[in-house]
């Protein structure tokens, strides 16, 4: 279709799960694309090399979103490769579920840091690349369970709800240089990890869906295009649920 034929991207955590889905539905809308991983550099080169047969340049960027200065370097790498940036996705995020009563300190500090720091991280440096250019479409990854809770999940919930304040100012301070910032907030998506769950608990998630079933990678990237195309001109500073009605 084409909807995001002529930009460029950057989608942190890329290699696998929802990052991955992204990556490859931007590359399928026409996009450029360079994603960042932290590990694994053969899985990820060898992703790049696959995608970039379609004909569009896909970049694998080695770096860990959490930690400032790799993050400003992530950032011009991809400019010096594509000549400008256009869309950021900040997607990056890791979970270490535990009831508050033994949450470790360290637990709490990986999980703040790699999924509300690395979006100030990110965010921090590519603004003056969009502020230069005047344009661009920052997309977070937040979380139902930023919205509504989760017993088990309080550093996961405190880190998906800082993400949707960020945003929302964000996107009141550069609003006025056509600067968007959203962020998506998915449900329960199937994915490698939720694969290694017992089945018959997974199907009575399922059925207390709305829609009856988990969601797939791919519902999460094509919210990404919308926002990251010009479909989405007129919107910022909102928070999409993809969900399948869990929150309604």
């Amino acid at each position: 279709m084409g909807l995001l034929t002529g930009k460029t991207a950057l989608v942190t955590g890329g290699t696998r799960g929802i990052g991955r889905g992204i990556v490859e539905r931007f590359v399928e809308e026409g996009a450029d694309v360079a994603f960042t991983y932290v590990s694994s550099p053969d899985k990820a080169n060898a992703l790049a090399e696959e995608l970039a047969k379609g004909g569009r340049k896909v970049v694998a960027i080695q770096s860990d979103a959490g930690d400032f200065n790799a993050a400003q370097a992530a950032v011009d790498q991809a400019v010096t490769e594509f000549g400008r940036l256009d869309v950021l996705v900040n997607n990056a995020g890791i979970t270490r579920d535990q009831l508050l009563m033994r949450m470790s300190e360290e637990d709490w500090d990986n999980v703040i840091a790699t999924n509300l720091k690395s979006v100030f991280n990110m965010t921090k440096a590519v603004m003056r690349t969009m502020l230069k250019q005047r344009s661009g479409s920052i997309i977070n990854m937040s979380s139902v369970v930023g919205v509504k809770g989760n017993a088990g999940q309080s550093n996961y919930a405190a880190s998906k709800a800082g993400i949707i304040g960020f945003t929302k100012s964000v996107a009141l301070e550069l609003g006025s240089r056509n600067i968007r910032s959203n962020s998506i907030a998915p449900g329960f998506i199937e994915t490698e990890m939720t694969g290694a769950l017992d089945e018959k608990v997974v199907e009575e998630w399922r059925q207390a869906i709305p829609l009856k079933r988990g969601g797939t990678p791919t519902d999460v990237a094509n919210a990404c295009v919308f926002l990251g195309s010009d479909l989405s001109a007129y919107i910022t500073g909102q928070t999409l649920h993809v969900c399948g009605g869990m929150l309604t």
